[in-house]
């Protein structure tokens, strides 16, 4: 039977460990769950106790609708293999791990020197006292096996090269070859390249403003002083944030790889850190871009006063010669033929993690700044714009599109302004 104390010694040095340095979510779910397996041994966690009481969820927290503790908790499991198959946990005397399927911590006793053996299957019960066993004396395998053995170890490493160099291209060229076998342009392995490469699925944060009143009668945007005491509707989000996530969704289906979508009320800093971010709609309605860095010479205003009181425009911080100072769409009191939006590849919170911000100062110019990246020519000028011909040469930038609008569809784009390097 393993020591309380000698578990406990265990999780705060796995939870000072370089391998979770600067994840503080991922160390307060590490202490909290295995405080919980050793108070109450065999005891179930859920999904519910753990979003509410370790990352704050409120109490209506769906986790058919959040599948944020889903992710941590792999995440989690990741970080803890990664850490026992170290250096640092050679001389470790308990191995804990996080079975699949449960939330549930065991622990086990662990040989000094060795590298993550396997843990005794336990269902996922709270199990800290294992059995030794004798393993039986290694038989000696058939030549033929041998060397059947052999080619076939050689056969998986032509194959991994081969994978290795389809999904990771070094020079220019590669990247063509890529493109064609996918069968799609150059140009979108070129530009999705940073969001292809990440451990997880990168995750789309559409705008998700929360609003007051009912929909029968006017709803407004939610105001905390005026609207004080009156229910939130948090679940409406712009026509253009819909067909823009569909857009998205078709293009990374074309490139092979997953997108996980996030409304913006559920987003939070740890997201920020750990994954790679695409940004649907502009500050005023994507809340979630007021906490993170965003734009630096093309950002989102409210307008307090005057006629155009309540619309959203940009303001061109450094104005170059012959560029406006804003950017502003219709007013509102007449039909909307023309937007702003802008297409921005960002430095986040985590530099290691690609973050693209696409936004209009209506929902229109949002869904045009997607599709200014998601359809071949106006993307191949994109890139052309920006000098690169190679995912390597990709590197941050903001620019703002001029959006012509007929009967509430985007039909044509211009870029007006640039800046690169930013």
């Amino acid at each position: 039977m393993l020591d309380k104390s000698l578990i406990q010694a265990e999780i705060e040095k796995l939870a000072n460990s370089s391998v979770l340095h600067g994840s503080e979510s991922l160390c307060k779910l590490l202490r909290y769950i295995a405080k919980h397996a050793l108070d109450h041994p065999g005891a179930p966690l859920k999904e519910y106790q753990i979003a509410t009481e370790v990352f704050g969820r409120q109490d209506n927290f769906d986790p058919q609708v959040d599948s944020m503790v889903r992710v941590q908790a792999g995440r989690l499991r990741a970080k803890l293999a990664e850490y026992y198959s170290g250096d640092a946990a050679a001389d470790d005397p308990v191995l804990v791990e996080l079975p699949k399927g449960t939330y549930v911590l065991t622990f086990h006793p662990r040989t000094p020197g060795t590298r993550y053996p396997p843990a005794a299957n336990n269902g996922g019960r709270h199990d800290t006292q294992v059995h030794q066993k004798h393993e039986p004396a290694p038989q000696q395998i058939p030549r033929k096996w041998a060397i059947a053995v052999g080619i076939l170890a050689v056969l998986l490493a032509a194959c991994l090269t081969v994978m290795a160099s389809l999904l990771f291209p070094r020079k220019a060229g590669e990247t063509s070859a890529i493109s064609d076998r996918l069968g799609i342009p150059a140009a979108y392995t070129t530009f999705w390249r940073g969001f292809l490469t990440g451990p997880e699925e990168p995750w789309v944060i559409f705008s998700n403003a929360p609003f007051a009143g009912r929909p029968d009668v006017g709803m407004r945007y939610y105001n905390p002083v005026r609207d004080a005491g009156e229910p939130i509707l948090d679940h409406y989000t712009g026509v253009g944030e819909v067909l823009a996530v569909h857009e998205l969704d078709k293009v990374f289906a074309a490139l092979h790889q997953e997108i996980r979508v996030k409304r913006g009320s559920l987003f939070t800093l740890d997201d920020a850190k750990n994954n790679d971010l695409i940004f649907i709609g502009s500050p005023s309605e994507n809340l979630s871009l007021l906490d993170i860095p965003g734009t630096r010479e093309f950002i989102f205003r409210q307008i307090t006063s005057g006629t155009r009181r309540g619309n959203t425009e940009i303001i061109n911080v450094h104005p170059r010669n012959g560029e406006p100072k804003e950017y502003m769409a219709s007013p509102n009191n007449q039909t909307l033929t023309e937007d702003y939006s802008v297409v921005a590849l960002v430095r986040g919170l985590n530099n290691s993690r690609s973050e693209l911000i696409l936004a209009g100062t209506t929902t229109m110019g949002t869904q045009a700044a997607v599709e200014y990246v998601s359809r071949q020519q106006t993307l191949e000028e994109l890139l052309s714009k920006l000098s690169v011909s190679k995912p390597a040469d990709l590197k941050p930038f903001e620019a703002v599109l001029h959006v012509k609008v007929v009967r509430g569809v985007p039909v044509a784009t211009e870029l007006v302004a640039l800046r690169k390097g930013v």
